[in-house]
């Protein structure tokens, strides 16, 4: 996609720019549903549930984890 392509999605309407945002979304959305995880993938996600169950407080809120990493609020 150029820069004109871009310039030319840019001087759509809000509602238009709105519209292709959730058609996009939808695309992205419906092949996501199609991908699967990797065995390894499958394998991290287990052990971090397992951890957490283990260990539930042992979380921060998102607002600690920006600051920590410097990250706008």
């Amino acid at each position: 996609m150029g820069k004109s392509d871009l310039q030319a999605l840019f001087a759509l309407s809000v509602a238009e720019r709105i519209e292709l945002a959730e058609e996009l979304w939808d695309s992205v959305a419906a092949d996501a549903e199609s991908q699967s995880l990797a065995p390894h993938e499958i394998a991290e996600v287990r052990q971090r549930l397992e951890e957490h169950q283990a260990n539930p407080d042992a979380i921060a809120p998102w607002s600690q984890v920006k600051k920590k990493l410097g990250l706008p609020e």
